[in-house]
């Protein structure tokens, strides 16, 4: 990934955490057919480190994983908040008229060597860890266990597992830290009037250039 120093986030634990909370990732690998991409959910688990492991799972007729070579490289993509960027906003403009319009975004690639298995057991530990994440919070909590065990055993055969253990770990928050700081104010008000997604990136705007002003 492109990622100029200025840009660039390297902590693990943010980048952990970013995963977490973006959840649906895009797992790439190259196989017969060329490259391929799978939209799927995933947990980050931190071992091994430095940058521990992936896990989810893809749908057994879905030929990527029966198309990926054993230990295939492969890249998992996570895209978090993201907004357009108008030029309209920035005090440049009204000086000197020299500005154009951008995209901020937040996003993590991982790579490594994924390993698909159809093991009945790893993958019910794998769905309900999924399960149990994503229902976290709720008032009226769905369990794995809600379901019948035969029905549920019968569907696990739906599925593939895989973990890719990261070897590379990569972030990139292009939060206007390219501006001059006399700009910042104008996005950050600009990104709230544009409803509650590009709110948050505004959030993040002003986070990520608060030492600037």
């Amino acid at each position: 990934m492109y990622a100029p120093d200025i840009f660039k986030e390297t902590d693990v634990a943010t980048l952990h955490q970013a995963i977490r909370r973006i959840k649906l990732g895009t797992l790439v690998t190259f196989g017969s057919r060329g490259l391929v991409g799978s939209h799927v959910p995933m947990l980050v688990e931190p071992d091994p480190a430095p940058f521990g492991t992936l896990v989810g799972h893809v749908a057994r007729a879905n030929p990527q994983w029966r198309d990926a070579a054993a230990e295939t490289a492969a890249l998992a993509i996570f895209l978090g908040p993201e907004a357009y960027v108008s030029p309209a906003w920035y005090a440049t403009k009204r000086k000197t008229g020299k500005v154009v319009p951008t995209w901020n975004y937040v996003a993590v690639h991982a790579y490594g060597s994924v390993r698909f298995y159809d093991d009945a057991d790893r993958l019910l530990q794998l769905v309900t860890r999924l399960t149990d994440a994503h229902e976290a919070g709720r008032q009226d909590r769905w369990r794995v266990s809600d379901a019948p065990a035969e029905y549920t055993r019968s569907m696990l055969k739906a599925i593939v597992g895989f973990e890719l253990p990261i070897a590379r770990l990569e972030g990139k928050w292009k939060m206007s830290q390219n501006r001059p700081a006399e700009d910042v104010p104008g996005i950050v008000e600009g990104l709230s009037r544009e409803g509650d997604a590009d709110a948050e990136v505004g959030r993040i705007v002003a986070e990520r250039n608060k030492d600037r002003r």
